[in-house]
């Protein structure tokens, strides 16, 4: 039965109303409480258009009668306790529209639901979970992200790997397995489609219905807390794909919640997605900022995440329904409003815009006039160096600004280069299967491609079954094609991205300089003929420099001259046409001595050979200070060993 309403303080009911209640999540939904000994549980749902509020749930028979909840201002904040510890009790709200109408509502704020097909609410404590990732934190903290490697393994729990009976892999069993692998490859974080409750999972948790629920589908949400702790114990950051643009329309969701348009746009102009057929948020509206800040918050501090990819921001930054035409000031107003409230929580957790429009300053700090996300999805680099990798090679040549154009824009912004989920599903095909050509070019290219995008200013990102060549496209109600590793081509695909990822965090040209025009210089771009990329990466240090050399056409060239800026020695430190990777073996094996012949605008050259659909780094050969034994300096070898067994 219930007991004496506790009310919450006229500054918490403020803040909320007002847009600023960070952490309303303490404030709104069900709480077990102890009082002189004895446990209560409380209710708190803000519906400021019902005519009443009841709860109803396993322990009232889903009768609500006795268990109404008390409107507590005129604003619409509803509150009720019950005189009972209710840990674990499944529950729902029982609403009066203005209407007249009868709706049965989850909890916006519930911490724990149900497993699909099913939509109750379970009351459930997120305390006593204790971490064990200190030192990650720490660590983080004092990490300029800037000037970091960033490797992010994109990955959709439900169908990374399935169990043979066709359950999904729990949040505790994917941490004995997902996290080892990714280790294994070389990324440095995961990134997580999201994990907020869905009735849907053909979703992939794009439309939820449950925003501080962790999706019961794994298992409880301290499961994923030790998942989460477990990355952390191992070096892995955990990003967290997020929604705050768009929600489903499933009849115990948020949609149409009091019988009105509550958390969503009255306007139907405005409150529909078509394309998704879900509605959007009221970004303009106080409590749905506080709504929605406040989860971002919520994940931050009760699942420990270090970043949140933010979807669909071109849907935020414009007006839905006005092709990027009209700007929505409330969006604008929200995103910055939300960075800087992230970053004052916590400043190193990044967030990400997935944002394909090309709105300025997404990722310039708000106090600057920018939007304050610290890094933005580089869509253009991916949609147009795809379409060039489509293109057969021999018309490359009419397309060759796809490859050039990225870089007169390369550091307007923070960029993430990305092959995410959306480019291999609906008919795409996969990225080896992009590739043109035959069987054996499909892999080349797939090696210089991604040799490429790790080359390229920026940092990277690659959705889950890249890193073996996964030959169909992503069958989201199927495991990965794992047996796809049985076979050569694969399992050497799989042995360059990780020979990629080593050499990537092991050399500061590759990362440290990703956001300045000084840390990228073409060699050659303009050889449209022979569709052949040169260029530099360089880090702080003037002596700390890559050769790149892309080639992407069948051609090979022997004595192919490149010009470099200094008198070094360099050795080729990755070649994707070596046999190990599964190409013809078209490598440079011995050191490449500079030459003094002018070329390409550099006062030197070098020679070599640049195999067909190649991509090749070379090195300045290091001189260690000092002398050993008979005088002679001694050589650092840069260069990973090409021979087994070394």
């Amino acid at each position: 039965m219930t007991v004496e309403t506790v009310y919450p303080t006229e500054f918490q009911l403020h803040l909320f109303h007002e847009g600023n209640l960070f952490e309303s999540y303490r404030l709104f939904g069900s709480h077990v409480h102890d009082k002189n000994g004895e446990g209560y549980t409380s209710f708190c749902v803000w519906a400021p258009n019902a005519l009443s509020v009841q709860l109803v749930g396993d322990f009232n028979n889903w009768n609500g009668e006795g268990y109404s909840l008390e409107r507590i201002n005129n604003e619409g904040v509803w509150l009720v306790n019950v005189n009972k510890d209710l840990t674990g009790e499944m529950y729902k709200y029982k609403l009066t529209s203005p209407d007249g109408k009868v709706l049965l509502k989850a909890d916006p704020y519930a911490f724990f639901s149900e497993v699909r097909p099913h939509t109750a609410s379970i009351v459930y404590s997120l305390e006593g979970y204790k971490w064990n990732d200190s030192k990650w934190k720490q660590k983080k903290s004092k990490k300029n992200y800037l000037n970091e490697p960033l490797a992010i393994y994109e990955v959709h729990l439900g169908s990374w790997r399935i169990h043979d009976n066709g359950d999904l892999y729990s949040y505790r069993e994917l941490a004995g397995e997902l996290i080892p692998y990714v280790i294994e490859q070389g990324f440095t974080h995961i990134e997580v489609l999201p994990l907020v409750e869905h009735p849907l999972d053909i979703s992939w948790g794009y439309q939820g219905t449950g925003y501080y629920a962790a999706t019961s589908r794994f298992g409880e949400p301290k499961d994923l807390m030790y998942f989460i702790d477990q990355c952390h114990q191992h070096g892995l950051g955990v990003i967290l794909d997020w929604v705050p643009g768009h929600f489903c329309k499933d009849a115990h969701g948020l949609y149409q919640f009091d019988g009105t348009s509550q958390f969503d746009y009255a306007n139907p102009v405005d409150r529909e997605n078509y394309v998704w057929g879900t509605a959007n948020f009221d970004l303009g509206k106080k409590e749905v900022q506080s709504f929605l800040i406040s989860n971002a918050i919520f994940w931050m501090e009760y699942f420990h995440v270090d970043g949140f990819r933010v979807d669909a921001v071109s849907n935020i930054i414009y007006w839905p329904n006005s092709n990027e035409n009209t700007v929505n000031q409330y969006g604008i107003d929200f995103l910055q409003k939300l960075n800087q409230t992230v970053g004052q929580y916590d400043p190193s957790v990044l967030m990400f815009a997935e944002d394909s429009t090309d709105w300025p300053q997404v990722t310039a700090p708000v106090h600057y006039g920018g939007i304050g996300f610290h890094y933005k999805w580089n869509m253009g680099w991916m949609n147009d160096i795809l379409t060039y990798m489509e293109t057969d090679s021999v018309n490359r040549k009419h397309v060759h600004d796809k490859v050039s154009f990225s870089l007169h824009y390369a550091f307007s912004e923070n960029f993430v280069l990305s092959f995410s989920h959306d480019e291999v599903v609906h008919g795409k095909k996969s990225l080896v299967d992009k590739m043109a050509g035959d069987y054996w070019q499909k892999f080349a290219q797939f090696r210089l491609l991604l040799g490429y995008m790790i080359a390229h200013p920026g940092k990277k990102l690659l959705f889950m079954g890249n890193e073996f060549a996964h030959f169909a496209e992503w069958k989201d109600k199927e495991q990965l094609d794992w047996m796809l590793l049985d076979y050569e081509m694969h399992q050497k695909a799989n042995e360059y991205i990780k020979e990629l990822l080593k050499i990537y965090k092991r050399s500061k040209p590759l990362y440290q300089m990703d956001h300045v025009n000084d840390g990228f210089d073409w060699i050659d771009v303009n050889n449209r003929d022979q569709s052949i990329f040169s260029f530099i990466r360089k880090a702080e240090k003037e002596e700390d420099y890559l050769v790149v050399i892309c080639n992407f056409t069948y051609h090979t060239y022997e004595n192919y001259r490149v010009g470099v800026p200094l008198n070094n020695s360099f050795r080729e430190i990755l070649n994707s046409d070596t046999d190990r990777f599964g190409g013809a073996n078209y490598i440079n094996k011995k050191v490449i001595k500079a030459e003094n012949v002018e070329f390409h605008g550099r006062p030197f050259s070098v020679q070599l050979t640049i195999p067909a659909f190649s991509m090749i780094v070379l090195r300045p050969v290091q001189h260690r200070k000092g002398r050993k034994g008979n005088g002679k300096e001694t050589v650092r070898r840069n260069a990973s060993s090409r021979r087994k067994g070394e």
